[in-house]
């Protein structure tokens, strides 16, 4: 079905990311897929630089590939079958560059929950969706009474 499913993660959005990093997981188990994480660096803005401690990129790069190792770890993918990629730039640019580069079958972007916008997905996912050169599927979290977070409602059986 789908042999390489890419899955950008907001490192901000720990919830969703770890969802989709599931759900990415299940889909790819089915057909001995595999799954690449991306974390996408804003490029700080250039006057902005003289201000800045110089090491502020690398270090947040550092802490993005820090995060996305341990999303992934708690998702159990098979060793050699799960990757991760940070890249700097516009979030929606780098993920769809890195679909094309990779050759993605599927990728899993999350969506927030826009109620109070006329929106139906924010700005990157809207992109991805309307750019990609492969099957997206948009995501969203939900959260029961107890307080659990689901992105596909349990059945009852």
């Amino acid at each position: 079905m789908f042999k390489k499913i890419l899955v950008p993660i907001d490192i901000a959005e720990t919830t969703l990311a770890e969802l989709a990093i599931k759900l990415a997981a299940e889909l790819a188990a089915m057909d001995s897929g595999e799954v690449r994480a991306i974390h996408v660096v804003a490029d700080l803005p250039y006057g902005l630089g003289v201000l800045l401690p110089p090491t502020l990129a690398t270090d947040l790069e550092a802490s993005a590939r820090f995060s996305l190792r341990e999303i992934t770890a708690k998702a159990d993918l098979p060793i050699g079958r799960s990757s991760f990629t940070v890249r700097t730039g516009v979030a929606y640019h780098e993920v769809l560059s890195e679909a094309r580069a990779w050759r993605a079958d599927l990728v899993i972007v999350g969506s927030h929950n826009l109620s109070k916008t006329p929106r139906l997905l924010g700005s990157n996912a809207e992109n991805i969706v309307r750019h990609a050169e492969c099957s997206v599927l948009v995501v969203r979290a939900h959260e029961d009474q107890a307080g659990t977070y689901w992105l596909v409602p349990p059945i009852a059986s």
